[in-house]
């Protein structure tokens, strides 16, 4: 019997649907290469904690995180942080930091052609 691989979370489904439909629609490619990355199964899902956010970003950077925001490490710089979730623990570091915690739906709003945007994985 072969079993699914893919997401079995709703939401997570219909995000990925979405993804790949403002992929089109704003002929950003970014939004296609996030769906991909969530669309993983679960054992090669992403997550990343904000040790690895603080050394790979830089002052004021937008960033996309396919995955999970883990509160392992802290942060130092004010960047916006867009993710699929956010552990409780690093909601409020990152809000500590005066830095923003936003959803992917909420990024594509801000950022329709996804200029800018650095995906962390």
């Amino acid at each position: 019997m072969v079993r699914p691989t893919g997401p079995t979370n709703p939401y997570l489904k219909k995000l990925i649907e979405y993804l790949e439909k403002k992929s089109f629609e704003l002929k950003a490619p970014i939004w296609k290469t996030v769906a991909e990355k969530l669309e993983k199964a679960r054992r090669e899902k992403i997550e990343v904690n904000l040790s690895d956010i603080e050394r790979n970003t830089k002052e004021n950077e937008m960033i996309i995180v396919p995955g999970i925001v883990l509160a392992s490490g802290g942060l130092s710089k004010k960047i916006t942080v867009a993710a699929w979730r956010f552990s409780a623990q690093a909601k409020e570091k990152i809000n500590k930091s005066k830095s923003k915690c936003l959803t992917i739906e909420e990024l594509i709003k801000q950022n329709p052609k996804g200029t800018g945007i650095k995906i962390i994985t």
